[in-house]
């Protein structure tokens, strides 16, 4: 997915890898919220921005308590979206 290595909940993209970087998918209500932590900027490959999805560079992932977080943020959003 994207180039790089994604992991799947239920069929719906949860979080990836993108070169060095996170790609995780969170509620888009929380984006903003999660684009004013330290090391997360949008998700924009293309020169659109996806909304509900960020990348977190590498010293935001730097402990596993980081990344868990992360994909603990992801897994709750996406576990209520339908199942594909």
């Amino acid at each position: 997915m994207f180039g790089g290595v994604g992991f799947l909940l239920h069929g719906n993209l949860l979080v990836g890898i993108w070169k060095d970087s996170l790609i995780a998918r969170i509620d888009p209500a929380a984006y903003e919220a999660a684009l004013a932590q330290d090391h997360v900027r949008p998700f924009d490959i293309t020169g659109r921005p996806m909304k509900g999805w960020v990348l977190v560079d590498p010293d935001g992932i730097e402990s596993d308590e980081q990344l868990v977080a992360w994909i603990d943020r992801a897994t709750v959003f996406v576990k209520g979206l339908p199942k594909k």
